[in-house]
């Protein structure tokens, strides 16, 4: 999954923070304090943003309504594996990560490791390392 562009993924925060789709109109008014910005423009955003996968639409009357098809988490670990399929080595990037993050989040890591070892969570997708 590739990266959102700045406009983007203030879009993107805008619809990750509802409790449901919106429409164009929706997301320009939320941008009103924000951002001075065309609604033609809110209208291309959303639509570029929906042919490149990030949202789904369905129409309401004369208007569309897009949701984000995966949840801010989501998007961040899609952005983390695409990161590791990056580098030469897996284990040695995961290693480096592993080692800076706080004694709290190593915590949630050794809570979600637990899950997945004892069926409680979801299955990471299998790649080969290095």
């Amino acid at each position: 999954m590739k990266g959102l562009g700045e406009l983007e993924r203030t879009v993107m925060e805008i619809l990750w923070a509802r409790d449901g789709a919106a429409t164009a109109r929706d997301v320009s008014r939320a941008l009103a304090g924000d951002r001075d910005l065309a609604h033609t423009t809110v209208m291309t955003v959303l639509d570029r943003l929906a042919k490149k996968g990030f949202l789904e639409r369905e129409r309401d009357g004369r208007a569309w309504r897009y949701r984000p098809v995966a949840s801010r988490e989501g998007y961040v670990a899609e952005l983390m594996l695409g990161a590791l399929n990056e580098t030469g080595d897996r284990d040695a990037a995961l290693a480096h990560f592993v080692r800076s993050v706080s004694v709290d989040e190593i915590a949630v890591l050794r809570q979600a490791l637990e899950d997945l070892t004892t069926g409680n969570g979801a299955r990471p997708r299998v790649e080969p390392s290095g």
